[in-house]
């Protein structure tokens, strides 16, 4: 059985998703993705906050995906793989209240799960130059609210 983050991120992915794929509303589409599930106030704070903090900052974060993907524009990716690549990137460079190790390991499980037989080697292989270029240990959990003083995004 999936955690409560786990069950956390799938619905913050099926929220990007469907607000990259459409024209609707975030709010709207948390609510949506979040209704189908018994989700407990806890979680849908943690998607709220995955969710705002890609939104927010979606131009960083793609910026950084063509920089490190430079094979595979942002726009020519796959749905699936970009938006699970921004929610990882923003939990690893921008939020840094999880272990950068969980943040490439549940976004890879994201991608066995939803993608397509290659998504997590790109998946792995973007996120492991983005963790060595801005030197962040594997098993380092940043401290609260604090983004490493060498990031340049």
């Amino acid at each position: 059985m999936a955690s409560l983050r786990r069950k956390a991120r799938i619905a913050a992915l099926q929220t990007l998703y469907e607000i990259d794929c459409t024209e609707h509303k975030a709010e709207d589409a948390v609510i949506h993705s979040t209704t189908e599930q018994s989700l407990s106030q806890e979680a849908i704070s943690f998607i709220e906050k995955l969710v705002q903090g890609v939104l927010k900052n979606k131009s960083k974060i793609d910026e950084v995906i063509g920089r490190f993907a430079p094979s595979f524009p942002v726009a020519q990716m796959s749905v699936i793989d970009r938006n699970i690549l921004r929610v990882a990137i923003f939990e690893i460079l921008m939020d840094n209240n999880t272990p950068v190790k969980v943040a490439i390991n549940e976004a890879i499980e994201l991608a066995k799960t939803f993608g397509s037989d290659s998504s997590p080697r790109l998946i792995n292989g973007v996120l492991g130059s983005i963790v060595t270029k801005y030197g962040k240990a594997s098993h380092e959990r940043p401290k609260e609210g604090k983004c490493q003083p060498s990031l340049k995004i």
